[in-house]
């Protein structure tokens, strides 16, 4: 990291997908009686879209494919007759890249239980198509479905909107909120639930007052309170509308993994490059700052009676990433500077500062990437010294991505500089090599120096 002064006042907005496996937890408490309300106190709407939806809900679980020890548990609703079936990429992940150690099955509100074919998945926008293996007395019988919304029919803020799901493993559940449109510099449109939704409730299906579908439960903010996030429904319909008649894939889905990957990364370089730097507001330097159409910059600042290094920082990155596995997030941007102003140090001791920030920076590497491979060299910015670095580290089973790293330093002044660094996750090599380019084109003089 940068050269850190302080407590950074950056809120990091942190995105936690939905599904849960069992873990280990104390003997509740005693029982406390709790008085239960009168039926007319009951929300009537939230009623109905539980019986609208009561035997259309599954609990998807993932089990060792060689015992029943469940490893994780969400949720899920059937959208076909044959029995398709939408929840969460997050929910099927295991079971999508280690087929041979994982297997997927379903518990209905009845009771039922049964296995599920994973047929299609859209890791961009969290989503999975799987289908019901029926049993030999049941396939016959036609199953009952959710449908959904029309598309033309926009919700209004402030709507009500109900979730469905399965909890914490305790039970299927309805939960009322409202919808408050799309969230905001979301790279991919999500719709911004005020409600609160928990593990296990990914991939449930969230109903309008007329019990259709308008999105599916994805994840929830751990900073927040009753800040939720779906994805809108029709992101489901176009995934069964491919995935109806495909056949289950025998092996991982590493390859369509990639695929998926590789087309994401293509048009997010393409728009970040379009845009144009905004400023830093710096007398001295001209410094590469993002647009936030889909990012989010928070800055942050030493303390004014700082007697040491003074700095100025921003970071910006994007607030969501591509879910691979529980270990693995990717195709998403950040970028970040400080500005440093060493007057109270002096030159020397300035300099061994600054040198030390540069040199304490980490690039990656890791069970999912292979260790970077680093360059460094002089860059002369229309006569303007920098001192660049720039790894790459290649991922180990998503061939052709990359990881990047572009790190920059001013090496003009003696108790002055900036520091920047910008990352990729997720890229090719030519997009790699784009972005590289752009980003030390934006450092420049900035007027008189």
């Amino acid at each position: 990291m940068m050269i850190a002064r302080g407590i950074a006042l950056m809120l990091a907005l942190i995105l936690y997908p939905l599904q849960c496996a069992p873990v280990a937890r104390a003997a509740p408490p005693a029982a406390v009686p709790v008085p239960v309300e009168p039926k007319s106190q009951l929300s009537a709407s939230a009623q109905r879209a539980y019986e609208t939806a009561r035997d259309k809900l599954l609990q998807v679980r993932t089990l060792l494919r060689d015992q029943d020890s469940q490893a994780s548990v969400g949720s899920g609703f059937i959208v076909s007759s044959e029995g398709h079936v939408i929840t969460n990429y997050h929910v099927v992940s295991q079971v999508a890249l280690q087929p041979q150690r994982y297997r997927l099955t379903y518990t209905r509100a009845d009771g039922a239980t049964g296995v599920l074919q994973l047929l299609a998945i859209d890791a961009l926008h969290d989503l999975a198509l799987v289908r019901m293996v029926s049993a030999p007395d049941t396939a016959a019988r036609a199953l009952a479905v959710l449908a959904f919304r029309p598309q033309a029919r926009a919700l209004d803020t402030g709507e009500r909107i109900y979730s469905l799901g399965n909890p914490l493993d305790i039970g299927f559940a309805v939960l009322e909120g409202n919808y408050n449109g799309l969230v905001s510099r979301s790279y991919y449109p999500q719709i911004f639930f005020a409600g609160a939704l928990n593990p296990g409730m990914s991939g449930g299906p969230v109903l309008d007052g007329e019990g259709r579908v308008v999105g599916i439960n994805v994840a929830t903010r751990l900073d927040g309170q009753q800040v939720s996030f779906l994805v809108p429904s029709q992101f489901a319909e176009e995934l069964l509308a491919r995935g109806r008649n495909a056949p289950p894939v025998a092996g991982d889905w590493y390859p369509e993994l990639t695929r998926q990957l590789l087309a994401h990364q293509a048009l997010l370089v393409q728009r970040f490059i379009s845009q144009p730097w905004r400023s830093a507001g710096q007398a001295r330097y001209r410094i590469p700052v993002p647009q936030e159409e889909f990012m989010r910059c928070w800055g942050s600042s030493s303390r004014a009676e700082t007697k040491g290094l003074e700095y100025q920082r921003s970071d910006c990155r994007m607030d969501s990433a591509v879910f691979v596995s529980g270990r693995l997030q990717t195709g998403r941007l950040t970028a970040r500077h400080e500005v440093y102003d060493g007057t109270k140090l002096g030159s020397l001791r300035f300099a061994r500062v600054y040198s030390a920030s540069f040199r304490n920076e980490f690039f990656g590497g890791g069970a999912s990437t292979t260790a970077p491979h680093c360059k460094e060299s002089l860059v002369d910015r229309e006569g303007l010294p920098l001192r660049a670095v720039v790894c790459l580290s290649a991922y180990r089973k998503l061939k052709g991505l990359y990881n990047l790293s572009v790190l920059v330093a001013t090496v003009d002044a003696d108790i002055q500089g900036v520091q920047g660094r910008l990352d990729a996750h997720g890229i090719d090599f030519d997009n790699a090599l784009r972005l590289t380019d752009h980003y030390l084109q934006g450092y420049a003089w900035n007027g008189s120096h």
